[in-house]
């Protein structure tokens, strides 16, 4: 199976039982994901280096502190509930990723996940990093 779309099957889709989909997400490992992350980007051209540099700017979390998240397989609940500092700046990132408004989200962990899916994505389809950053 191609991961990219393994990725998009493991974080991107949901269905209308949302319990249950935002529970298999949250408990899903970051560590698992985040090659698929840098394997989008590389796939355009882009750098192991700006996904890293989006995730920093998302959460707040350093080199060293998001190695140690990797190193414990650390699922996506509790990657952000242990993140040093969401962006103040979260609420500019807007549109929609796989048929959802990332602004309209309710549920503010999913609405975290699929800003780090929007980023990746914007990444992915060449906008700069001063645009992905917000800046």
């Amino acid at each position: 199976m191609d991961h990219e779309a393994n990725h998009d099957n493991l974080i991107l889709t949901t269905n209308n039982n949302k319990h249950m989909d935002n529970t298999r997400v949250y408990r899903m490992s970051f560590a698992r994901v985040y090659p698929l992350y840098i394997q989008k980007a590389e796939k355009k051209g882009r750098t192991k280096a700006e996904v890293d540099a989006i995730i920093f700017w998302l959460t707040g979390y350093s080199q060293e502190t998001l190695q140690k998240q990797i190193d414990n397989k650390t699922d996506f609940e509790t990657f952000f509930a242990q993140a040093p500092a969401i962006n103040p700046n979260v609420s500019k990132i807007t549109g929609v990723i796989c048929g959802y408004r990332v602004e309209e989200i309710e549920d503010k962990l999913m609405q975290k996940v699929r800003y780090l899916d929007k980023l990746i994505d914007e990444l992915a389809k060449g906008k700069t990093m001063e645009k992905i950053l917000r800046k």
